[in-house]
């Protein structure tokens, strides 16, 4: 009786063991779920910033930055690194934009700081054959780079950007290319300008997030950041701003749209020597903003990519400026916000 007694006891003893321990590994998955996690890779892209990170055909490309950068490859199902060309010039500060399987490169500067000259035209990179080619002219009188850029149905739209590099010359503008015509079409003024910001479409709006005036000028060069969100309804062509700004103001920043949200994070300002790391949602059905995990490392000047129900970010520099250069990539799962 004592033996199947004791043998009772030790079987509930594994047992309660069993579901603790199951319990915590259950726990620690979930609690790891809601954190960017920075991945071990194969390779690591070139370090680089003021760049962007696209999505094409299931890889990730980092395009651009300072200084003739060649393209670093993500292949997220194998979490490694591969090296594409370079491009023909030096392209940096701009949003780069995904068409038909190609990358552009729009609204874009070249040089040095602070008087970075913007790139008259647009260039495209072709990741089937890892070649760069010109593609379209900018807008006659309206050249322009540290633009937003977004493409909706088959029309890429700039908006915003400084013409003389870190010193002078924002713009409200807001044009549109017509992929299809290659024509070009100005549209009205958005409510403000701004450089250093960035754009995304959600729920057939454009919203412009971020960035600042940046006037070397008047030696202010982070300062003046924008706490407006300026939103352009393309069923009525208009322009308007919401009533909530931007929790935490920055610029270099990135922002993508998952579902009926927006996440927006990264930048530099004024406030600290430190890149941002806090991660915003906008609800765009309420307007109002939550808070999302933090990065593991504050980076600005790249992009933001949702693929596949997780959001990955990866280079970019870690403080305020242009160092340190990251070769880091995170990512977290998109249901934060879901």
């Amino acid at each position: 009786m004592n033996t199947k007694k004791n043998l009772f006891r030790v079987l509930n003893k594994f047992i309660l063991l069993l579901l603790f321990v199951t319990f915590q590994q259950t726990f620690s998955q979930s609690s790891d779920g809601n954190k960017w996690q920075t991945l071990n890779c194969t390779g690591e892209p070139v370090a680089r910033h003021e760049a962007a990170f696209i999505e094409v055909d299931g890889k990730f490309y980092l395009v651009g930055g300072r200084r003739i950068q060649e393209v670093s490859i993500f292949n997220p199902k194998t979490n490694t690194w591969t090296s594409g060309a370079k491009p023909p010039i030096e392209m940096h500060h701009f949003q780069g934009v995904s068409y038909k399987g190609k990358i552009y490169v729009v609204g874009a500067h070249t040089g040095k700081y602070p008087h970075e000259t913007p790139l008259t035209e647009a260039y495209a990179y072709d990741p089937v054959n890892d070649t760069w080619e010109k593609s379209f002219s900018m807008p006659k009188n309206r050249v322009r780079a540290s633009t937003t850029t977004t493409v909706y149905k088959n029309k890429l739209y700039i908006a915003g950007g400084i013409i003389d590099g870190h010193w002078d010359g924002h713009v409200k503008w807001f044009d549109v290319y017509d992929f299809k015509t290659g024509a070009w079409e100005t549209l009205p003024d958005a409510p403000r300008a701004r450089d250093h910001a960035t754009s995304v479409i959600c729920n057939n709006k454009l919203y412009l997030l971020g960035g600042r005036v940046t006037s070397g000028k008047t030696k202010k060069v982070f300062q003046l950041t924008i706490p407006e969100v300026d939103v352009f309804d393309f069923k009525t062509g208009q322009w308007s701003t919401l009533d909530n700004p931007v929790p935490t103001q920055r610029a270099g920043c990135m922002a993508v749209c998952v579902k009926d949200k927006i996440v927006f994070t990264g930048g530099e300002s004024s406030v600290q020597k430190m890149a941002h790391n806090e991660v915003e949602s906008l609800d765009t059905k309420t307007g109002l903003w939550s808070v999302l995990p933090p990065l593991n490392e504050g980076r600005h000047g790249t992009h933001i990519i949702h693929y596949k129900k997780k959001l990955y970010i990866a280079s970019g520099c870690g403080k305020r400026g242009g160092n340190p250069e990251l070769t880091t990539i995170e990512c977290i799962s998109s249901n934060i916000v879901e």
